[in-house]
């Protein structure tokens, strides 16, 4: 499936391809995406924070309330925002599109 990443700015789009039972967080950082995942996918920060397109936010199941505690401590959260270390790719979904907030840090210097 390919995968949108939309640069904060929106002025570049970078695609690839991922695997259904990947999960967003590893497959950004192999792209030298700007997600840190300081706690390494474990859901304890919010370092992984991604806006997905509005046309495919319907296809990921609800956020945990653990999830929505850490989205709150992320910058500029949208309705559409979710930690990507909680996002795992599904078999039938032919594309999804996630953009990187303005105020993504990067403490990896990636």
């Amino acid at each position: 499936m390919k995968i949108r990443f939309v640069s904060a700015n929106s002025d570049t789009v970078h695609e690839v391809e991922a695997q259904p039972g990947d999960r967003l967080l590893d497959v950004a950082q192999a792209d030298g995406q700007p997600l840190e995942g300081t706690c390494e996918g474990q859901m304890a920060c919010s370092t992984c924070h991604v806006i997905v397109a509005e046309e495919d936010f319907a296809k990921l199941s609800p956020a945990s309330a653990d999830e929505d505690d850490l989205l709150d401590l992320a910058a500029h959260v949208t309705r559409t925002s979710r930690l990507a270390c909680q996002i795992v790719l599904e078999d039938g979904w032919n594309s999804l599109t996630v953009r990187i907030p303005s105020e993504a840090r990067d403490m990896q210097g990636r």
